[in-house]
């Protein structure tokens, strides 16, 4: 399967490396200083669940999506304050049957490519797991399970689907391809807006979160807002989906942070808005109340610089 990664960070360069591992046909569009490391060394993963190298020449990596041409899947896999401007790049990559799967955070991704490049033309995902850049070139995986959920927006089983995910499982992913891809957004969005605002307000790891009973009991409460406005919007999430969450969070290793206080800490574009921020906005016009999702907004918007950034 010919497949194209957008964006080779931590979810893109950690699953875009393990389907070339598994024999796929996989192609990074990149740019910086990753794109140099990956053209003259390859891309190497480190993680937990088994360590390896991507020479140069099995990591076709470009930063001009005419090198790559029409692929089968797409991953979209860039922050999502630069979905818009990097779906500019899709056109070339595009064929009769290529999908465009989206494995960002945020819940309104789909949304943005779709009015781009047409729905029919676009599915949903969620990836669970914690990796990023550790140097250019190199992508460490720190924890999560590593796991995609994936499906049609209109909840169909397609071939092209069926066949990614067929990829995946040769590839050693824990892949799962759902019928209802809105219930599993919507289950990775509510976490991520707790875990991220957590971790980034407090500036400590989900361990000491868990510790301080305070803080616990906030995180309790984004994620009970976020099941308030995702059931207004009339998304049928899971009735446990807050305690199963929170039994999850329990089992994490405790130095786990998030990609949004690495940011953070490091001066880099937030994607605040993209989470805090739309489901305070998504609250508020279906006149949910969101206290404790609004007051992690309210602490995190000011440390957020404004960074002009394309993919």
């Amino acid at each position: 399967m010919k497949i194209a990664v957008v964006g080779a960070g931590g979810v893109g360069g950690y699953f875009g490396a393990r389907l070339a591992q598994g024999g796929e046909d996989v192609h990074f569009l990149a740019r910086g200083a990753q794109l140099a490391a990956m053209r003259e060394r390859g891309l190497q993963i480190r993680s937990g669940l088994g360590d390896f190298d991507l020479g140069p020449a099995d990591t076709h990596a470009t930063d001009d999506p005419a090198d790559i041409g029409p692929a089968q899947v797409i991953l979209f896999t860039v922050k999502s304050y630069d979905t818009e401007s990097a779906s500019t790049s899709l056109p070339p990559l595009l064929g009769p049957d290529s999908v465009v799967l989206s494995l960002q955070n945020g819940i309104d991704n789909e949304e943005k490519l779709a009015a781009r490049i047409g729905a029919e033309r676009v599915a949903g995902g969620a990836a669970y797991i914690f990796a990023g850049i550790a140097e250019p070139g190199l992508i460490r995986h720190t924890g999560g399970p590593a796991r995609i959920v994936f499906g049609e927006l209109d909840g169909t089983r397609t071939p092209r689907l069926e066949a990614f995910l067929a990829a995946c499982r040769r590839a050693g992913i824990d892949a799962h391809l759902v019928d209802d891809i809105r219930v599993a957004l919507w289950t990775k969005y509510i976490l991520i807006c707790a875990q991220s605002g957590l971790t980034a307000a407090t500036r400590q790891p989900i361990g000491v979160v868990r510790e301080s009973p305070p803080s616990w009991n906030l995180f309790r409460q984004v994620l009970e807002e976020g099941v308030n406005v995702a059931r207004a919007e009339g998304v049928a999430v899971p009735v446990d989906l807050v305690e199963r969450t929170l039994t999850n969070m329990a089992a994490l290793p405790p130095n786990l942070y998030s990609s949004l206080y690495d940011d953070l800490v490091a001066g880099r574009r937030m994607e605040v808005e993209t989470l805090q921020g739309e489901l305070s906005r998504r609250a508020a016009r279906a006149g949910v109340p969101t206290p404790a999702t609004s007051a992690l907004y309210a602490v995190l918007l000011p440390q957020a610089p404004v960074v002009t950034s394309k993919m």
